[in-house]
């Protein structure tokens, strides 16, 4: 009689690997919890406890490789950064978080591709997903059709965007300036001190918004440059999957499934054109306008400073007559209202509505910190 060979045990680096793997896992799980607790449509809360319920199955199979290896699984909770996405869903909606799951997904199906047999077994299910939250990231419930047809994107840049920053850059820093430069008028400053107040809020001011759009238009760029390179990996490691991804964009579209995947096949003779498609179709982005950092810390900058100036301009004559101080104040209720018609060509309200709607939230701040600033110079004498 012969006994059956038990199989090599896994060594350290594989037992690792298993435990890292379901640490993924587990943190996958909790994620699709978290978001399916914070979704209000049932339909796609339906769809985030079917996307656990796989990595659950997933995590199972890592338990058991290391129960193999004689070793006991570790369990935890979710990490920090998932406890911190399901915040944010809550808070800000599901819809918020989908690209950070998405490219979540897209890192564990890589991972899973660069190992055995029994991960790359996994990675089709990581890279459903990730073609799931694409789709709900658009607004449909996971299916082809719904990504196209829903044409919401999360990605939108271009004129709209510029405009949109340089109207609220200029309304930052006018209704934050005048709002100091009256402060310290109130309080009888002698027009030196007024004026050093107001250029320094300027600088300041101009200078926190530009690092901060510059901050965040970095953030974002890597984000989707991150994105891009993603999408590229795919194409190259499975073209045949995005071959099919490009024929469901076209029949979504309106053509017949031979014709979608004669152009779908014409599109992948040249490897950049069909990037180029996927990523505008998929990812709703351009990859020729993916934002420039530095332009929007200098829009930022300039935008604020404008605005800023504005109230300052009175007080470089050396007085803080009442007649300086009113021609500030007007001088800011003109610029005020100019904003505000601004914010109208986005908005599509009437223009002098607008204008007048930000006239009196910005005279309402100025008078706050006029009284402020006459109340803590009486008692003060400066």
């Amino acid at each position: 009689m012969t006994t059956k060979a038990k199989p090599p045990a896994a060594d350290r680096e594989e037992i690792a690997r298993f435990q890292a793997n379901l640490d993924d896992e587990i943190d996958g799980i909790a994620i699709y919890r978290l978001v399916a607790g914070a979704e209000k449509n049932a339909e796609r809360k339906r769809i985030f406890e079917e996307l656990s319920a796989v990595e659950e199955r997933h995590a199972n199979v890592w338990r058991a490789k290391l129960r193999e290896a004689g070793v006991e699984p570790r369990e935890h909770g979710p990490s920090l950064k998932i406890r911190l996405v399901g915040l944010v869903a809550r808070t800000f909606g599901v819809r918020s978080v989908l690209p950070i799951i998405r490219s979540m997904e897209a890192g564990a199906y890589g991972a899973y591709m660069a190992q055995d047999e029994t991960a790359q077994a996994m990675a089709p299910d990581e890279r459903e997903h990730r073609l799931t939250m694409s789709r709900m990231a658009r607004g449909g419930t996971g299916g082809p059709a719904d990504t196209i047809v829903s044409r919401e994107r999360w990605h939108r840049t271009g004129g709209g965007g510029t405009l949109r920053a340089s109207i609220f850059g200029i309304s930052d820093g006018l209704v934050s300036n005048t709002s100091l430069v009256m402060g310290f008028a109130g309080a009888s400053a002698s027009a030196g001190f007024v004026l050093l107040a107001g250029l320094s809020g300027l600088l300041a001011g101009a200078f926190s918004m530009a690092v901060g759009e510059y901050i965040s238009m970095r953030a974002q760029r890597e984000m989707f440059e991150r994105q891009i390179e993603l999408e590229r990996a795919e194409l190259e490691a499975v073209p045949e999957e995005e071959a099919k991804e490009l024929s469901l964009i076209y029949q979504a579209k309106g053509l017949p499934k031979v014709e979608a995947d004669q152009v779908a096949a014409r599109l992948m003779q040249d490897p950049e054109i069909a990037l180029d498609t996927l990523v505008r179709e998929e990812l709703g982005l351009d990859p020729g306008e993916l934002g420039s950092p530095w332009g929007s810390a200098g829009g930022s900058f300039v935008s604020f400073g404008a605005g800023a100036l504005l109230p300052v301009v009175p007080f470089f004559f050396g007085s803080t007559a009442v007649g300086v101080i009113a021609l500030s104040a007007a001088l800011s209720a003109l610029g005020m209202f100019g904003v505000g018609a601004g914010v109208s060509l986005l908005t599509g309200r009437s223009a002098i509505y607008s204008g007048v709607r930000q006239v009196a939230l910005g005279a309402a701040a100025a008078a706050v910190t006029f009284a402020i600033g006459s109340l803590i110079g009486a008692s003060t004498n400066i």
